[in-house]
């Protein structure tokens, strides 16, 4: 994969490019929920989106409460370990669908934006190498708990460096995602780009 621009990179970059951001700038945020054209596909969309960013602080303030004493290392792994396996593959099956189906419909709908559709197809290959190494480090930690405490707190720190790259590089991309996608739909219309359920 081609090295991209540290104001393309997904853990640096502030945001969408400027020449992706004309159809944001004509359909902001501030518009799209009482827009006519959001249909039955992008809000589901969107509530995925909403359910990773709401899973993922839920991750992370488990273990801020876990690392901070506030739930004991059983009463934390039962709650942590589902969860967190459940944020795992979903996130992974989503990118998966959005790279084989709905991807390729918006890129050759708006020949402009291929470039957008390209960035985001390079975000999910980082993020699923960050979320295989969220597993590996998720894995050693639940493992680590039922080692002495230093290992414990070990494993809890390097899960949670792990974790925190993951969702602030998940945030900048579901925003990137939204900001693309959203206005594009809102733009051309669900019916008028085959995408409706």
């Amino acid at each position: 994969m081609t090295e991209l621009p540290e104001t393309l990179r997904l853990d640096t970059r502030p945001g969408l490019p400027a020449d992706l951001r004309y159809l944001v700038e004509k359909y902001p945020r501030e518009v799209w929920p009482t827009h006519p054209n959001l249909g039955e596909m992008a809000q589901f969309w969107l509530q995925r989106h909403d359910m990773f960013r709401e899973l993922g602080g839920m991750l992370k303030t488990s273990m801020g409460d876990y690392r901070e004493g506030r739930l004991a290392p059983r009463e934390f792994a039962g709650w942590f370990a589902p969860r967190l396996r459940f944020f795992l593959q979903q996130l992974n099956g989503h990118h998966q669908i959005e790279d084989m189906h709905y991807f390729p419909v918006f890129a050759a709908a708006e020949a402009r934006m291929k470039h957008g559709f390209d960035l985001l197809d390079s975000d999910h290959h980082v993020i699923h190498d960050a979320l295989e190494l969220n597993a590996q480090a998720g894995t050693a930690f639940l493992q680590a708990l039922q080692a002495d405490q230093d290992r414990q707190r070990f494993a809890a720190d390097a899960y949670a460096r792990e974790n925190e790259a993951l969702l602030a590089m998940l945030l900048r991309h579901l925003d990137d995602e939204e900001d693309l996608i959203i206005p594009l739909i809102l733009d051309r219309s669900e019916e008028g780009l085959g995408v409706s359920l």
